[in-house]
């Protein structure tokens, strides 16, 4: 083998990842000084491990192994480790194989590789985590193939390398399996790694929500406090596991609080009934914690749920704290939430959790809750409480040091328990991730996320969060195209959670719009159409409508095929016999449950009421006893098939013309609850716009649906050149060539994809003006290049359809009087593209989010008012003709009054080009053309400019881990 210097410890590989147990594990480089841990680690695998690692029989390491599996120069010669609580759980290491004949200079591309994993550990996925991170060091060294000698009864290890979805060659040799693994990553590879991504983190949360026991840490022995009031909550929860109250400053003997056992510590729990402990809730000062987790993580504790404040919020010292607090918990294996958290709820029947502040345990239902703040989600469990909405779980993030919304969102992807996921976000640790793993949940249930803040900079002192380029509207572009239901209030995150959880999807933007009051059906109908929906002109029930009309009347709308959905309008009526009774609400309630119960075909129904007592409460408590589902109730699906034409409106007029009174088919009514504990409610809502506002996030996402099954195409182009444009990066780069290129480069790099700059000639004075208009050939345009006069127009810096020399050396000398001399303006000319709208097209990488495309109309449109329309890159032709139609603007292109429609494929194909070139080249981190002018047939790219720079990189698209502290 040849030698190389030792290069520099590699700090970066290493990482804490989340096993397949949910526990975690610190995967880092082995060091000299990792000799003794070694040892240990050796003396602690089997017999049969240790065979099948060496193919022979090998007690214990000699002090040449030692030395030799501990020194390494990190680049032919490496070895990682994985480690919980300090100790050494799991080995691997690579050598380079030699050249085979290359000369000694040139490196080798291969190299063998084995792995050993201590037997109490097998099982976890340590190997399947190591492989991912070898095979990254690996390719960063130059190494491109793996091979490996296992020998045939070594079951485990063979379905590692089979599992890890790289392209693989096997054969037997001698009485053992050879196997040849290429570490190009392919898309099976990288779906192998997120989907055990997806089961780790998913069960590191179950963990959490599902603890057989609970430890709560800091537990007063006078009532009041945080401990004291959490061990209440519990108690009042009828939590089903085992509770154990903790303080050290327990006297001896002291035999138990609110009648659960007391002890001092975690580890005189272990010694007394010789259990561990699952779950940990953290409730002392913020001095005493460091004792505590080391406590916790030395006897077997799994997660924790840190109430404690004074840690990032506080400052530079407190972010120290916090840096700790994850160090040391990860290094035990643990997980946290918080620190400064309001703590978490589990209403799964064989649960019951409530190891939170929350003095009220919410009902069970289908709607999971993910919150950073504590005082936001005491406001949102109890708006949810009043509407008669139930959760599946609830957490409260705090500082998110550890535990994030990506994490539930990894959990509710499969929950059986949660058809609706809702959080409320001040902070987005990896943006990317997040987008990803959003788009994966909202194929299967809504994601309603609100944004705290939103303004740059504005984020939580606690929450250490990558900065981003991106304004917040183009991330919530970003989010839409995932399917991400975002709204701007909590008000409204509970608005859409009431409907999406209680409510099927409709098919279509069609709403019927049916109640006992006009004015209020007219409010209905202008809120429909302020959102983009279709409204039915409102059928009045008059206020002398009875539940029985309500009942007809909606029953006419679930069955008529021209119609989604359906909004219920209810004021309180007055008839002949008085005024609507405090039991009316319920008579009503009834009458539209039995309503929707009997509809052959589910369509979403809300109901907008004013002053009607018990309306809402009674139209939440359903009383149907069918057991829940175990899996999201198919009501919950798009619909596929496309909405029929909406017929012509229909008015009917009440039935009834005498005052309400109970209606008899309403009380005959059968109710069924097969849908679980929350479908069947029919959400209802104190105004209009409420409720449909709700209503129209409901008819997106379901379109959203529809559309994420058929995502479109990336269409192939002929004239695009990946590899000359890839040849002419790399010379560029070459050359040093970092920033902005010059415009001959960069146009040359554009028409390798296809995209053609039209020529604009420099002119330094109104002789080489002239002489560059010749060779163009009139009609031509002037103008400045001046960065201060850069596509602005309005100052005056472009002359357009110049016909003649006389009149191009006129506009030369005006502009040089007006705006200054030649040598500051930089002046062009360039012949005239045919008239057509201006439009801007815009791509660049942000570290955070990643490669996004812009498109906007060039001038005030898009940068006075924000009115562009953003997609992440690659983008599908479905994602080009979205992005031209995203904007507000847009009916300029499409014939706006009378004007003549542009070409608009023109315009999309030229967005796929600029996708393509900035997706196959991720040293393009920037790309501007500015002004595009879209004519009726064809466009021209009058302006561009191209940077380069190092491709980014990308955390998640390199092996599993928990983001870095």
């Amino acid at each position: 083998m040849r030698t190389r210097p030792e290069q520099t410890y590699p700090d970066h590989w290493e990482a804490d990842v989340v096993l397949r147990d949910g526990g975690t594990a610190r995967i880092r480089p082995l060091t000299p000084d990792d000799a003794d841990r070694l040892v240990s680690f050796y003396e602690q695998v089997s017999d049969e491990s240790k065979y099948y690692r060496f193919f022979a029989p090998y007690p214990r390491l000699t002090a040449k192994d030692v030395h030799r599996f501990t020194h390494h120069d990190y680049v032919d010669r490496v070895g990682l480790a994985a480690t919980v609580g300090g100790e050494i759980i799991a080995t691997v290491r690579y050598d380079r194989i030699d050249g085979r004949g290359l000369p000694a200079s040139a490196p080798a591309d291969e190299a063998e590789v084995a792995f050993l994993v201590q037997d109490a550990h097998q099982g976890r996925g340590v190997a399947s985590a190591l492989m991912e991170h070898i095979a990254a060091v690996a390719r960063e060294r130059g190494v491109r193939r793996f091979a490996a000698e296992v020998l045939p009864a070594n079951n485990k290890m063979i379905k590692v390398f089979r599992d890890a979805g790289y392209t693989q060659r096997r054969s037997f040799e001698d009485g053992s399996v050879h196997l040849t693994l290429d570490l190009e990553p392919t898309e099976k590879s990288l779906a192998v790694q997120r989907g055990r991504e997806q089961r780790a983190e998913a069960r590191s949360v179950q963990r959490l929500l599902a603890p057989r026991s609970v430890a709560v840490i800091g537990t007063g022995r006078a009532t009041g406090g945080m401990g004291r009031t959490v061990l209440r909550n519990l108690l009042a929860s009828g939590y089903t596991g085992r509770l154990y109250a903790v303080n050290r400053a327990f006297p001896d003997g002291w035999p138990e609080v609110e009648g659960v056992p007391a002890f001092r510590s975690v580890a005189e729990i272990a010694d007394t009934t010789g259990e561990s402990v699952d779950l940990a809730v953290v409730a002392v000062p913020v001095e005493r914690v460091p004792d505590v987790v080391t406590d916790c993580g030395e006897h077997g504790v799994r997660g924790l749920v840190v109430l404690s404040a004074g840690y990032a919020e506080s400052g530079v010292e407190g972010r120290r704290r916090q840096r700790d607090l994850v160090r040391r918990a990860r290094s035990y294996g643990m997980r946290i939430i918080g620190p400064n958290s309001f703590g978490i709820i589990s209403t799964a029947d064989g649960v019951r959790l409530n190891a939170s502040l929350a003095p009220r345990s919410p009902a069970p239902g289908r709607i999971g809750l993910f919150t950073q703040s504590g005082a936001i989600g005491i406001a949102l469990l109890s708006g949810l409480h009043r509407r008669g909405a139930g959760l599946s779980s609830f957490i409260s993030s705090g500082n998110r040091a550890d535990v994030s919304g990506n994490d539930f969102l990894q959990y509710w992807y499969d929950d059986p328990g949660t058809d609706v996921a809702l959080l409320y976000l001040e902070s987005i640790g990896n943006p990317r991730k997040f987008t990803r793993l959003a788009r994966r949940t909202a194929a299967v249930k809504p994601v309603v996320v609100v944004k705290g803040a939103r303004h740059s900079g504005s984020e939580p002192p606690g929450h250490a969060v990558p900065t981003t380029r991106i304004p917040d509207a183009a991330v919530g572009a970003l989010l839409r195209q995932a399917g991400v239901i975002r709204v701007d209030t909590v008000t409204e995150l509970v608005d859409a959670g009431l409907l999406l959880a209680g409510q099927p999807l409709p098919a279509g933007p069609r709403v019927a719009i049916l109640g006992n009051s006009e004015s209020l059906g007219l409010l209905t109908y202008d809120a429909c159409l302020a959102e983009g929906l279709r409204p039915q002109p409102p059928l009045d029930l008059t206020t002398e409508a009875a539940p029985a009309d309500f009942r007809r009347a909606l029953a006419r709308a679930l069955a008529d095929e021209g119609c989604d959905a359906v909004v219920v309008t209810a004021i309180p009526w007055v008839g002949e016999h008085g005024s609507m009774e405090s039991g009316d609400g319920e008579v009503l309630a009834r009458a539209l449950r039995s309503a929707v119960a009997e509809a052959e075909r589910p369509k979403p129904v809300a109901v907008v009421h004013v002053e009607l007592g018990g309306l809402a409460e009674a139209l939440s408590a359903v009383r149907g006893t069918a057991p829940a589902p175990t899996a999201p109730a198919p009501t919950s699906s798009a619909p596929t098939a496309p909405a029929p034409t909406a017929p012509a409106p229909t008015s009917s007029a009440p039935t009834s013309d005498t005052a309400p009174q109970a209606d008899p088919e309403a009380e005959a009514g059968t109710e069924t609850e097969a849908d679980g504990p929350d479908r069947g409610r029919i959400p209802a809502y104190p105004a209009a716009e409420r409720a449909v506002r709700a209503l129209s996030q409901a008819v997106r996402y379901a379109r959203w649906r529809r559309q994420a099954a058929d995502p479109g195409l990336v269409p192939e182009y002929d004239d695009i050149d990946e590899n000359g444009a890839a040849a002419l990066i790399a010379e560029l780069l070459a050359e040093d060539a970092i920033g902005t290129l010059p415009a001959t480069d960069a146009h040359a790099l554009l028409a390798r994809y296809g995209i053609r700059v039209r020529t604009a000639l420099p002119a330094p004075d109104p002789d080489e003006a002239a002489a560059a208009a010749a060779r163009l050939g009139y009609p031509v345009a002037l103008k400045t290049t001046a960065p201060h006069l850069r596509h602005r127009p309005d100052l005056g810096g472009v002359r357009l359809d110049l016909t003649d020399e006389q009149h191009l050396r006129q506009s030369y000398r005006e502009l040089t009087d007006r705006l200054g001399g030649p040598g500051e303006l930089r002046p062009v000319v360039q012949s005239m593209a045919p008239r057509g709208v201006d439009t801007v097209v815009r791509a660049v990488i942000d570290p955070a989010v990643g490669a996004v495309l812009s498109f906007g109309l060039a001038g005030a449109a898009s940068e006075l008012l924000g009115d562009t329309s953003h997609r992440l890159i690659p983008v599908t032709d479905r994602d080009a003709a979205e992005l031209v139609r995203g904007i507000r603007t847009a009916p300029l292109l499409f014939g706006w009054r009378g004007s003549a429609p542009v070409d608009t494929p023109a315009l999309e194909e030229l967005l796929l080009r600029v996708s393509r070139l900035v997706d196959d080249h991720p040293e393009v981190v920037s790309i501007s053309l500015e002004p595009v002018v879209v004519a009726q047939r064809g466009l021209s790219v009058l302006g561009a400019s191209v940077r380069l720079a190092p491709p980014a990189t990308f955390t998640d698209l390199g092996p599993r881990r928990l983001p870095s502290y």
